[in-house]
């Protein structure tokens, strides 16, 4: 498996040999300087910064010669392995060629290639490909490709979107907008849009004996009297479909997705699926919709797009809602959002790289292979008595840790509990970064069943280390 094969772990580097380069020296160089994403930076007085040099595979190795499991690919991004290098290699190919050239009135072979591949392999019906260079990005590509939409088609009445409670899409003003974290919004409320939230379909908060179909059936009534009664000023429905990542990895029943594909078409609003950390086979299929067979009419993918090496996203959407906008430039109807590096050649290309690896070899296949051992090696703690419990979909995993089991008490967010998972991981090799109190996995598709044993047995031990006092 020549895009899944383990690079030699001999490899080495001279700066691990050298004090000036090692771990301590480049911690101090950077806290001098660099102000790093969702983290108190006083945090490091205590908590190590840990300087990654190499990465081979699932594994990183530090500026110390330390290595380190990868149990969430590096922020969900990595699919085939740090450095993996067929990846590797149409990157640099394409950078001899072509670094990158204005999408404005230009076009190249990798956007256009990349473009009819994903028309190929997502839900039927999404047709048209619009790019941007992040998550974030794509979320406000499309709240705002659906308002102008409707816009354009005489219904400027719809300014409002529904989300679901718990909901998380990114950072930027409009894709926090439709998220449910109340830090955030506790503490940007005044740039804010305030959207409608529904219920989430969350199994783990379904009522005592409910299945999570029947969690999810019950979650659909309640969204259809929303939308009874706001469906006139709402743009669109906009879910993570399957998994609420990082709303603390909340899980669902596909059937969700099939009733709000109908509800969105019996009252004429749009369903934003946000495939950005979902897509691409974590939950099992190549995408999660596909499990609901529901095609929706925005699909934003990031993240595993490009396999974990450079920034890209993708906005799918129908041929319709393009025609919306195709009209004389006297209209005024086109849409207007650009980035300076829309449709990056070495992006494209290292995208399309990936999506080859797919299509070459059965990762889907052997993804539900280490999904079952997974499964396997996680069942034992459904007992523990301070897990409430154990979730999983595909290649995502989630303990749920509380104070008491019984009646679900969290610990206090203050204690951070979590730290203390992430702390025992890293002192024994792994890379885990709970969400809160709920420690999860969502690891490279290069593990093997050695390295789930080691995921879960370091996770194990931190739990048992977090819950002592």
């Amino acid at each position: 498996m020549r895009g899944l094969e383990r690079p030699s772990r001999s490899a080495d580097d001279s700066r691990m040999n050298n004090p000036a380069s090692g771990n301590a020296a480049l911690a101090a160089r950077d806290l001098r300087h660099v102000w790093h994403p969702c983290t108190q930076m006083h945090d490091h007085e205590s908590v190590p910064m840990v300087p990654i040099v190499r990465g081979e595979g699932a594994w990183l190795i530090d500026a110390d010669g330390r290595r380190y499991l990868d149990g969430i690919s590096s922020w969900w991004t990595n699919l085939f392995g740090h450095a993996n290098p067929r990846i590797a290699a149409a990157l640099a190919g394409q950078a001899r060629t072509l670094e990158h050239v204005i999408f404005a009135g230009f076009t190249h072979e990798p956007a256009i290639e990349l473009a009819e591949e994903l028309v190929r392999i997502t839900p039927p019906g999404l047709d048209r490909v619009f790019y941007a260079d992040n998550g974030s990005a794509a979320i406000e590509v499309a709240l705002k490709m659906s308002f102008h939409y409707w816009l354009n088609q005489g219904h400027g009445e719809k300014t409002r979107f529904i989300a679901l409670t718990g909901s998380y899409h990114g950072e930027t003003l409009g894709a926090l907008s439709v998220s449910d974290v109340a830090l955030y919004r506790k503490t940007y409320a005044p740039l804010l849009l305030t959207p409608f939230l529904a219920p989430s379909p969350d199994a783990y908060e379904g009522e005592p004996g409910e299945s999570s179909e029947q969690t999810a059936k019950r979650r659909l009534g309640e969204l259809r009297s929303l939308l009874e009664r706001h469906a006139h000023e709402t743009c669109a429905v906009i879910v993570e479909p399957l998994v609420q990542c990082a709303g603390g990895m909340r899980m669902y029943h596909p059937g969700y997705l099939t009733g709000l594909r109908a509800l969105c078409d019996e009252f004429a609003v749009h369903f934003i699926a946000d495939e950005i950390a979902v897509g691409f086979g974590r939950t099992g299929t190549l995408f999660a919709c596909e499990q609901a067979s529901a095609t929706p009419d925005f699909m934003c993918l990031s993240k595993g797009l490009t396999g974990g090496f450079l920034p890209l996203s993708a906005v799918l959407t129908s041929e319709r809602i393009y025609q919306a906008f195709y009209a004389e430039y006297s209209a005024g109807k086109a849409f207007l959002h650009s980035h300076s590096y829309t449709g990056n050649p070495l992006a494209c290309r290292v995208a399309l790289e990936t999506l080859a690896i797919f299509r070459d070899e059965p990762v889907l296949e052997r993804n539900r292979q280490l999904a079952a051992s997974l499964a396997r090696r996680l069942e034992p703690l459904r007992a523990h008595q301070h897990v409430a419990d154990v979730r999983q979909t595909g290649m995502i995993a989630a303990i749920e840790l509380v104070a008491d089991k019984a009646s679900r008490r969290p610990y206090p967010a203050a204690e951070r509990r979590g730290l203390r998972v992430y702390l025992h991981g890293l002192q024994h090799g792994v890379l885990l970064r709970p969400l809160g109190n709920v420690v999860y996995f969502m690891p490279p598709y290069v593990v093997d069943a050695s390295d789930i044993d080691l995921l879960v047995d370091t996770a194990i031990a931190g739990i048992e280390r977090a819950v002592a006092d």
